[in-house]
């Protein structure tokens, strides 16, 4: 059986989506069927269950809010659950596939792209606890696929491109900080990415995906807005602050992603398709 947690989420749902479009039977859990936070009600689902591949994407994703108020749901959803979800895939033998995120890394690297094996030193406590969810699944597994994304954008969910295209509807003028560098990604795309590593009998181990190209928030939003009257205008980090700290630059290495043979559109290519979808 293939399991997917977190299934109602803005990837699970996308998840869901491409999996019925290829008639690959599966789980769907959320919370409400499965409290990954909760060790003996995970232990007893598998038991019942017992899936053979598990894609995790339930998670924590309030970046500001894991700064304070959401600080324990953070630890509880992101390290706990994982390791909950870890210890039952191990004890079952599934394999497991986590999603991880660029802000495992500082952001200060100035000579190229993060490598899957460049030293993690995350800023702030999302990022931390994302990277012990990943230790706990290399803790626990030797079957397993770490996948980084960023960025993350698609049909289903909050994220930046509504935000942006609302704030348009209201707003002349928006500002935008021009100083994060980093690289959109469709959750479609990653969805797909996800699928084929199942498919294709990719190696286990660490893997980044973000759509191809690079860019600055500011440049993203100036893309998503071409066709609005809203002028974007650009800003420093300093002038819009925010309670957890961001990579200034998080631009990660697709090469080991691409030498799979999986084909990655670049953000503009899928931005695009995103809007057609939204918009028909």
């Amino acid at each position: 059986m293939l399991l997917i947690t977190g299934a109602k989420g803005q990837l699970g749902t996308e998840l869901t989506k491409l999996l019925d479009e290829n008639n690959v039977a599966y789980y769907a859990a959320d919370v409400q069927e499965l409290d990954i936070t909760n060790r003996q009600a995970v232990d007893t689902f598998f038991a019942a269950h017992k899936p053979t591949f598990v894609y995790h994407c339930a998670a924590y994703t309030a970046v500001d809010k894991a700064e304070d108020e959401g600080k324990e749901m953070d630890e509880l959803i992101n390290v706990v659950g994982t390791e909950n979800i870890a210890r039952a895939c191990a004890a079952v033998g599934a394999t497991l596939v986590y999603i991880s995120t660029d802000y495992v890394f500082d952001g200060t690297k100035k000579d190229g792209q993060y490598a899957t094996d460049d030293t993690p030193n995350p800023q702030n406590e999302y990022g931390r606890t994302k990277l012990l969810g990943e230790q706990m699944v290399a803790k626990y597994l030797q079957n397993y696929y770490i996948i980084r994304t960023s960025w993350v954008f698609g049909k289903y969910g909050h994220n930046f491109v509504y935000t942006m295209r609302r704030l348009a509807e209201t707003h002349d003028k928006i500002t935008v900080v021009n100083d994060q560098f980093g690289r959109p990604t469709w959750t479609r795309n990653l969805a797909e990415f996800m699928l084929f590593v199942k498919t294709n009998d990719v190696a286990f181990g660490t893997y980044h995906f973000s759509n191809d190209n690079s860019c600055s928030w500011f440049e993203f939003a100036t893309e998503i807005l071409k066709n609005f009257p809203t002028e974007v205008l650009p800003v420093t980090s300093s002038e819009y602050p925010q309670k957890a700290t961001r990579p200034q630059y998080s631009v990660m290495d697709l090469s080991k992603t691409k030498a799979t043979g999986f084909t990655i559109p670049t953000w503009q290519e899928a931005l695009a398709k995103m809007v057609a979808e939204i918009t028909e």
